[in-house]
C-alpha cells in the first residue's frame, strides 16, 4: 500500500478532480491523502458557481504535516487557483522531490486551443517549474503546447512533431510524458514518452463527461505506483475510462461526471 498525495480541488456536486480521484486509488489499495486547492460549489459549466480558495488552508497545513512526520510516497498535483498556490505547490514538490517522493503533475491550464478563464501567462511559467522536478507530467493537446512554446493546430500533427514535442516536455526537467486528447497522423491518441515514444489510439466516444481526465489521472498514477511501466498503465487507463464512458453515456447530465463509486468492478 502506498502513501499518495492529492493536490486538487473538490467540487461539491460532480465527480470530478479529488472526488473522483479518491475512490479510485483507494479501490486499488492505496492509502490516499488530500490537500484541496479550493473548494467549488459545482462545474462552472452551470453559469453560477462559487469558489473558496484554500491557500491559508494549504499553507498553515503543510508545516503542520512536517511536525506530525508525514510521508509520501507519491504526490499527484492538479489545478491550482493562483500564482502563490503555484508557488507554494512547488517548493513543497521540490522538497517532496529531494526525499525521494515521486511527483506527478497533471498541468490543469487550457483547453481548445485556449488558457481557461483566470490562467495567466506567468501561472504557465511556473508550471513548467513544476514540470521541472516531476517524475511524470500528462498535459493534453492544448496544455503541452504552451508549456513547450508549440503553436496550436486544432488538425494536430504528425509523429515526428508529437515526438519533439514529448522530447521538450522533457527537456523541461520531466522524466516521462504524455499528451492526452493528442491528434497524430489524423488519429486521435495519447502520445508518451519515458525509456522509448510511443502512441496508443482510441476511438471518440460521442458523451462529453467532465471528469473522465481525473479518472485517467487516477488509474494511471495507481497502476505505475504498482509497478505497472508507463505504456502498460496509459493503456489499462485508456481502457477503463471507455467502459466507464460506455456505461454511463445514458446519464442525462453530464457535468455531474460518471459515478465512480457504482463502477468500481470496471476497475
Amino acid at each position: 500500500m502506498k502513501q499518495i498525495l492529492l493536490i486538487n480541488d473538490v467540487v461539491g456536486c460532480s465527480h470530478v478532480g479529488m472526488v473522483a480521484m479518491l475512490p479510485i486509488l483507494t479501490h486499488q489499495g492505496h492509502a490516499v491523502y488530500n490537500l484541496p486547492t479550493a473548494l467549488v460549489s459545482n462545474t462552472l459549466d452551470y453559469g453560477k458557481f462559487n469558489i473558496l480558495e484554500t491557500t491559508d488552508y494549504m499553507r498553515g497545513t503543510l508545516p503542520v504535516w512536517q511536525q506530525l512526520g508525514f510521508r509520501f510516497d507519491a504526490v499527484c498535483t492538479g489545478l491550482m487557483f493562483s500564482e502563490e498556490q503555484a508557488c507554494l505547490v512547488q517548493d513543497f514538490c521540490r522538497r517532496l522531490h529531494s526525499d525521494g517522493t515521486a511527483v506527478y503533475v497533471d498541468p490543469i491550464m487550457g483547453d481548445g486551443g485556449r488558457l481557461y478563464n483566470g490562467i495567466s501567462q506567468r501561472q504557465v511559467d511556473l508550471m513548467r517549474d513544476m514540470v521541472a522536478v516531476s517524475d511524470l507530467t500528462f498535459p493534453n493537446l492544448t496544455e503541452a503546447c504552451y508549456l513547450t512554446a508549440t503553436p496550436f493546430r486544432p488538425e494536430g500533427t504528425d509523429w515526428d512533431g508529437a515526438r519533439r514535442m514529448l522530447d521538450a516536455l522533457l527537456a523541461l526537467g520531466a522524466r516521462a510524458a504524455l499528451i492526452t486528447s493528442a491528434r497524430v497522423d489524423g488519429r486521435t491518441c495519447v502520445v508518451g514518452t519515458g525509456t522509448t515514444h510511443f502512441k496508443i489510439d482510441y476511438e471518440e466516444i460521442p458523451a462529453a463527461f467532465h471528469g473522465t481526465g481525473d479518472i485517467f489521472s487516477a488509474l494511471l498514477i495507481g497502476h505505475l505506483q504498482n509497478g505497472l511501466t508507463l505504456e502498460q498503465s496509459t493503456a489499462d487507463a485508456m481502457r477503463v475510462v471507455s467502459l466507464l464512458i460506455d456505461r454511463n453515456r445514458h446519464l442525462a447530465d453530464p457535468c455531474r461526471g460518471i459515478p465512480v463509486e457504482q463502477c468500481l468492478d470496471l476497475l
